[in-house]
Formats: structure tokens, sequence, C-alpha cells
């Protein structure tokens, strides 16, 4: 069916571009050219509007396969198109008439290329995630730069097919698996950001993720903590909040899942703050349970003024963002070695919560872009493998479920774990590894 589509685009390209060589050299009545002039108008305008459709797919991957399918079809066009008026351009021309409708010709076969084109270029940029906006901008300045553009056409090309090979495997495994509700868990889930985020409506801290738990059961509610503030005052504001989900929903308990400070913030309203009754289970994410040395040697090095301006900056900020008080000086200070050996002493598991852990780590600082590449740099000179941010062995507690890492050199960041640049990683899918955590959750009673 794809290739009937292609052959069909194709067919109606090289006929409406070469309609005027055909009809000089075969008279039709004018009724007759009009006719044919409509139809396949038509005809290319229909293939322009919908170069595929499948039911199953949502809007974005029906642009997406479009503009892919649309400037396949464009290639193979204008090759074809290519030789054929080479061959035609040495054997049929013979006065100065058949040279200007000839020229005219190649005019309207390169303006209906360049719709072609255009089309599929808009459709591509608007519905890819995966694409990045250097390479956007590149293929936009420079697609008349011979052999680059080419070059930046293929490789945009490739991503997004496997940018639709990948969404459309993901609709289909949904699809399969709908009715299991594998992460129906006992208890919600709420999730809990770090530090330096909010929890807002229109940029979600967790990028894709929620969406594929609630697919398969999961109920998600948020921590809702301040960007940044103390791991106390963050703790108190958590504990709130898991209050609030169980007046709201009756439900006896929680589950919380916390990415980096938040794992901090959560196991401090559980020891300390009596959330302990209240929680099923803590899974932190790449959290910094030892601290991070190499935040005591920026606070060492750091004057103490610079430290207070970027602080008055960041809470002036945050404060008009949605931020009751944010607190910059202390959300820093708390990550440090010594803050976070004193919540240890302090925030000692409970019994009967399921306390777990997860870290990953990159391999290189081309693993991920900047903060984090910035970042392992200056951890790995600290401290050794790290994720861009917490070095591997600060993020082990309770049950550890083991280090993630792909195959190859890409390794997987701190913001990786959260969906930050909602990228497709070859080798790890990070909506997957939180269905298979939630899913394990479920199977053990959570």
């Amino acid at each position: 069916m794809k290739w009937v589509k292609r052959l069909y685009g194709i067919c109606v390209y090289l006929v409406l571009a070469n309609y005027i060589l055909f009809i000089t050299r075969h008279p039709f009545p004018l009724p007759l050219v009009i006719a044919g002039i409509l139809l396949f108008c038509t005809a290319y305008v229909l293939y322009q509007i919908l170069p595929v459709y499948r039911k199953k797919l949502t809007v974005r991957l029906q642009a997406l396969s479009g503009g892919y399918e649309l400037i396949l079809v464009t290639g193979i066009c204008a090759v074809a198109e290519v030789v054929f008026l080479i061959w035609f351009g040495s054997q049929r021309l013979s006065n100065w008439g058949e040279v200007v409708i000839f020229l005219f010709n190649i005019l309207v076969a390169v303006i209906l290329g360049f719709l072609m084109t255009l089309n599929s270029f808009l459709r591509i940029i608007a519905a890819s995630t995966q694409i990045s906006l250097l390479k956007r901008l590149a293929w936009l300045l420079l697609w008349w730069v011979p052999v680059l553009n080419l070059w930046l056409t293929f490789s945009i090309c490739h991503k997004v097919r496997m940018e639709y090979e990948f969404e459309l495997s993901k609709i289909e495994l949904n699809e399969v698996r709908r009715e299991n509700e594998l992460c129906r868990t006992r208890y919600p889930v709420v999730l809990v950001h770090g530090v330096f985020f909010r929890d807002w409506q229109f940029f979600n801290y967790w990028g894709r993720i929620p969406k594929e738990l609630i697919r398969n059961g999961c109920t998600v509610y948020y921590g809702k903590q301040q960007s940044a503030a103390s791991v106390e005052t963050s703790a108190l504001e958590l504990k709130e909040r898991v209050l609030e989900i169980i007046r709201k929903t009756g439900c006896e308990k929680v589950n919380l899942i916390a990415h980096s400070k938040g794992g901090l913030d959560s196991r401090y309203a559980i020891s300390c703050l009596g959330l302990a009754p209240y929680v099923a289970s803590l899974t932190t994410i790449n959290t910094p349970h030892q601290g991070c040395c190499w935040v005591d040697q920026v606070l060492t090095r750091c004057p103490k003024k610079l430290l207070s301006f970027v602080s008055a900056k960041y809470n002036r900020l945050f404060s008009k963002l949605g931020d009751a008080s944010p607190d910059f000086q202390s959300a820093v200070y708390d990550l440090t070695h010594d803050h976070c050996s004193l919540i240890n002493a302090k925030a000692v598991d409970c019994p009967g919560i399921l306390y777990q852990s997860v870290m990953s780590r990159m391999k290189s600082p081309l693993s991920d872009g900047i903060p984090c590449n910035i970042g392992y740099l200056l951890v790995k000179h600290c401290e050794g493998v790290n994720d861009g941010l917490v070095c591997a062995g600060s993020a082990i507690w309770g049950k550890f479920l083991g280090y993630l890492e792909t195959p190859g050199r890409r390794g997987i960041s701190h913001g990786d774990m959260i969906d930050l640049r909602r990228e497709n990683i070859k080798d790890f899918d990070v909506r997957e590894f939180y269905v298979k955590l939630v899913k394990e959750l479920k199977e053990q009673g959570f």
C-alpha cells in the first residue's frame, strides 16, 4: 500500500510536470486539455494534503510520516525528471519555439518540486521532536549548498524514519497491552521533581513519562514543591501535598518516585515529618544521597558576592513564576556532602516502607548537552563516574536496582532519566523503564 501511494505521487508529478510537452507533441481538443489539467492538479493537491493516512496514528505522526514520504517521493521525481529532460532536450528540440516551451516546462517542474519540498519541510519541522534545533537551522539556511544539502536531507530523513518507527512501535505496544493495565498499582504514584524546576502545567518536568504511565493504568500525581528550597522546607511542602492527595482520593498510601533532590525531600518527609504511615514505597532516581562533592568545591571557590547575586536573581525570577519563597542558597547548600550526612543521620529508613534506588551513567561529555556535558567533566574530576550532576556511588540507597547505561557510547544523563529533552535514545526507552518500574511495584502489592 505504501509503494502504491508513492507510485501514485510519482506518476502525478511526472505527468503534471511534463503536461505542456505532452500536449504540444500530441494536440487534443481544448476541453480535454483543460479537463486533464484540472484532474491532475486535483490529484497533485490531494497527494500534498494526504500523502499517508493510517487510522491508529496521531496527527503528529501523520504529519511526520507525510513529510518523510513527500521528501522521498520528491527525490525520486527529481532524478526521474532530470533524466527525462536530458533525454528530451537532446532528442526533440528543433526550433526556438520548442526551446521556449521546453524551458517553461522546466520552470513548471521546478515549481511543483519546490512546493512538495516546502510541504515536506514544514511537516517535518513542525512534527518532529527528535531533530535538533541546529540541524533545523542548517537545513533551512544551507539548502542551496550542493552536497551539504543532500547530506542534511539524508540525515534528517533517517532521523525522521527512526522517530516514526519508534513512536509507531510504542502505539502498537500500548494497543496490545491496553486491557492489562500493567501500571494500575494499589496506591497512586506521586512524582517528586528535583531542584531548580517546578511542576508546570505546560512543560512537564517528567517529559513523556506520565502520559505513558497513565496509558497503562497508573494514577499519577505530582509533588508540587517549590523549585528551590532547603530539604526541610521542600519536605514539608511534599508532606502537605501527599496528605491533600489522600484526603481527595481516599487512598491509604502513595508510592513516591523521586528524582534528584526530590529523593532527599521525600526521605526527610517520611522519617522526620511523620509522613511514613502514608507512604508504601520510595524509589529514588539519580538522587545524591551522599551529597555532591563538586558542589562543595564550587561553593568553596565561588565568591560570596557572586553567589548572593545569582541567588537574588534566581529567587526574584521564580517568585514571579509561582514559588512562594524560593531559596536558591539553601537548596544548593543542602546538596553538599556535609549537609547530606546530617540529613542521612536524621532521615533513617522507616520499617514497612520499600526503599529502592537506581542510577544512570554518562560515558563522555558527548552523551548530553548543556548543563550535563559541563557537569560531567566537573564531577568526573572530583568524584569519577557520574550522570552529569551526581556521582555514581552517591545514588545508592535501600534496594539498589542497578546502573543504567547504553551498550554504545551515548550513556544516560541526569536529564535523560526524566525525559528532559524528549529524545529517543537508542537502546534505552525511558518511558518503558518507568512502566517496568511501576509494574514491579504493582506486582509487589504496592
